[in-house]
C-alpha cells in the first residue's frame, strides 16, 4: 500500500467513526484539519481532485470544506 492509498484507508476510517453523527462532515473536516499534518491534508486534497474512486462521500464533502 502507497502513502496515498494508506491516508485514503485512514481518511475512510474516520469517516466510519463519525458517520452516525449529524455533523459527520464538519467532525471529519476538523479531525483533518487538527490532526493531520500539512503534507497530509495535501496529499488528501489531490486525491480529492483526481477523484480517488475509493473515498467516502463523506470525506470528499469534508475535504471541500476544508478548502473554504
Amino acid at each position: 500500500m502507497d502513502e496515498s492509498e494508506h491516508l485514503i484507508s485512514m481518511a475512510n476510517q474516520i469517516a466510519a467513526n463519525f458517520r452516525f453523527h449529524d455533523d459527520c462532515v464538519e467532525r471529519i473536516a476538523d479531525h483533518i484539519r487538527r490532526f493531520w499534518a500539512p503534507s497530509m491534508r495535501q496529499m488528501l486534497l489531490e486525491r480529492v481532485d483526481s477523484q480517488a474512486p475509493k473515498l467516502d462521500a463523506a470525506v470528499v464533502e469534508a475535504v471541500r470544506e476544508l478548502r473554504d
